[in-house]
């Protein structure tokens, strides 16, 4: 895994090199170290430690998410600000299945460095929510409740913020 900065000057010293393949006549060497390149400008915006990290949640398997995680030796110099936010995130996912107080804070500090996702904002909230909740946080967790219901758009969390509405009352 490369530096952020280090992708965009490899990719400046392709785009360069593809400029001077335009120069000496050689097209389709340019054309190809253009594409190469827009790997680079692709992989500064999405980063490839953590795209295999989703991967590997989206089989349910959160060891090998946090197996790729680990790789990220230092987050804030590594990835751009949304995706330390997803990084966040996902350690939150992994940690709400341990420890609650550490989720907590992963979820709060991927909601202050941001999301992309309106879905991915109202899971944090929700997840939050149900923490709130089983610290006897009432007041808090009906805020980020109503929060998560209002992000939810397409009606994906509705069943789990209807179960959790249901359960706020028992408290």
């Amino acid at each position: 895994m490369f530096n952020k900065n280090i992708k965009l000057v490899i990719a400046g010293l392709i785009i360069a090199y593809a400029i001077y393949q335009f120069v000496e006549g050689n097209i389709g060497n340019g054309i190809f170290l253009i594409l190469l390149s827009l790997i680079f400008v692709f992989l500064y915006f999405r980063n490839e430690m953590i795209l295999l990290a989703f991967l590997r949640m989206r089989k349910q398997d959160l060891e090998g998410t946090q197996k790729w995680l680990d790789k990220i030796k230092n987050p804030e110099s590594a990835l751009i600000v949304k995706q330390q936010g997803y990084y966040n995130y996902l350690h939150g996912i992994i940690h709400s299945q341990k420890n609650l107080t550490q989720a907590e804070k992963y979820f709060r500090k991927a909601l202050k460095l941001g999301l992309t996702m309106d879905y991915d904002i109202a899971m944090a909230k929700l997840s939050l929510a149900g923490i709130a909740m089983q610290k006897r946080r009432k007041r808090e967790a009906t805020t980020l409740l109503q929060e998560a219901k209002k992000l939810d758009k397409n009606n994906m969390l509705t069943e789990q913020i209807k179960m959790m509405q249901q359960q706020m009352k028992k408290i």
